[in-house]
């Protein structure tokens, strides 16, 4: 039967624990001390530190491996389905550094493939950006971006070599219309070595385009190793299920 001493002695250790890993004291990859070590620390059952190490667990916040230890997990990073969200922020939300290069920038007129993403007219000027966003020096997302510049003339004037067009997009041209398309994809041999991953490793690929009162905006592709991102949307029932 639990008593009131497990029940202090069990939010006393969870609470240690988690403020050792969100304050980055112990860091992903950084290996628990055993059941049997968190109990002779508190001085409390094996039960007590087990239960305290499933809590975790289920958070997502540790990995528990069969003969080799508890671990500090690698976040996952968490985006918005519904909103047009600041990668820097996401790359920040995990306690990671982020960094930002960018690998190719041209001014070229829409192709047909083009005009299929983005829906212009035959000619339309374009500027073509593709960059990737780093997290602690790894590769976290590529970009692959398409700016009218039918609407936003101004970005031709932009290098974007220090900083992402998205966020420089959203702080100047007012959107009034924003589509999503989610797609999985298997890395091919460019996406491998761009995100340093195997070849065939699934990745998540979240389309956007935007429009404006003048027209279509951006079209962006966003490529994040499956593994290391989820997503999540938030919405409120309609009036049919309200009623």
């Amino acid at each position: 039967m639990k008593t009131e001493k497990d029940g202090t002695l069990h939010n006393r250790i969870l609470g240690d624990i988690e403020r050792r890993i969100l304050s980055g004291e112990w860091p992903p990859g950084h290996r628990l001390p055993f059941e049997v070590d968190l109990a002779e620390q508190y001085g409390c059952s094996r039960m007590t530190a087990n239960k305290v190490l499933t809590q975790l667990a289920r958070a997502g916040m540790i990995e528990r491996r069969k003969k080799s230890g508890s671990f500090v997990s690698q976040p996952v990073a968490q985006a918005a389905v519904l909103q047009i969200h600041d990668i820097e922020a996401e790359v920040k939300s995990l306690r990671q550094h982020y960094g930002y290069r960018l690998l190719a920038r041209s001014r070229r007129a829409a192709t047909e493939a083009d005009r299929q993403r983005i829906e212009v007219e035959p000619a339309t000027e374009l500027l073509e950006l593709t960059c990737l966003h780093e997290a602690d020096g790894k590769p976290f997302c590529l970009e692959h971006r398409l700016i009218n510049l039918n609407c936003v003339p101004e970005a031709a004037d932009e290098d974007f070599s220090r900083s992402a067009a998205g966020p420089w997009l959203v702080s100047r041209v007012p959107w009034n219309a924003a589509e999503h398309r989610i797609e999985a994809v298997s890395a091919n041999a460019e996406l491998a070595k761009m995100l340093q991953i195997a070849r065939q490793t699934a990745c998540l690929v979240i389309c956007r385009r935007t429009w404006g009162s003048d027209g279509p905006v951006t079209a962006v592709r966003l490529t994040y190793p499956g593994e290391r991102h989820t997503l999540v949307a938030r919405f409120e029932p309609g009036e049919a299920e309200r009623g």
